[in-house]
């Protein structure tokens, strides 16, 4: 695993459960069933470390022995998956933070110029002031990350209100992301050793949206 101290923004989360099932999901094979499921549940896992700083309040509350104190989410989430691989880390995401909106950012790789295209924005109306979880399974160049915030900053969003959340994440990721925005908080499952030729995330995973969906060209 690469080194993280050069990264102030990176926060790897290096539980025993995570460790585990990322190491199923990267083996090659991994069903498709399996491989949906297990990265809902890493979802679950790293939600919790990337809410950490979610704004809370005081409340009252009455359990059925006597009135206490509690605390509730003080501005309602909005969860951003980049589509299409992010809906199955969203999955995880929203399986403990069901208050949360869904807002969509749809951007593909020019697999020539490595550059992110995109084909979709659909956001609600008050994206501005709230706190932001962008979710992608992958953290390879940064681009694709790099464009969704700033589709989301042109709609108001707050990069130090934004956090984005990867499974595996390459250093040339890290970089671009902390260059670009180094405010944003990144949250992540591993940091890998780097990218090959085709900008591929090494060891990585392989393809997250089609192993996620079962769509793998057979050679």
């Amino acid at each position: 695993m690469a080194d993280t101290s050069a990264y102030p923004s990176l926060i790897v989360v290096d539980h025993p459960l995570i460790r585990h099932k990322l190491t199923l999901l990267r083996r090659h094979d991994t069903p498709t069933s399996m491989f949906r499921m297990l990265m809902k549940e890493i979802g679950a896992l790293l939600t919790l470390e990337a809410t950490r700083t979610l704004p809370v309040e005081v409340v009252g509350v009455k359990t059925p022995v006597c009135g206490t104190q509690g605390w509730q989410l003080s501005e309602k989430p909005l969860v951003v998956p980049i589509l299409r691989a992010g809906l199955g880390l969203a999955d995880g995401v929203l399986s403990v933070l069901s208050e949360a909106d869904v807002g969509h950012i749809g951007v593909y790789r020019d697999e020539e110029t490595l550059h992110p295209v995109e084909y979709l924005v659909r956001l609600p109306p008050n994206v501005g002031g709230r706190p932001i979880l962008v979710v992608d399974p992958m953290l390879a160049t940064g681009c694709s990350g790099v464009h969704a915030i700033d589709v989301l900053i042109r709609h108001g969003a707050r990069p130090e209100s934004i956090v984005f959340m990867s499974l595996v994440s390459a250093p040339d990721g890290i970089a671009a992301m902390s260059l670009a925005f180094p405010s944003v908080r990144i949250v992540t499952a591993a940091l890998d050793e780097g990218l090959n030729a085709q900008a591929y995330i090494v060891p990585g995973l392989g393809d997250a949206g089609d192993r996620l969906y079962g769509t793998l060209e057979i050679t």
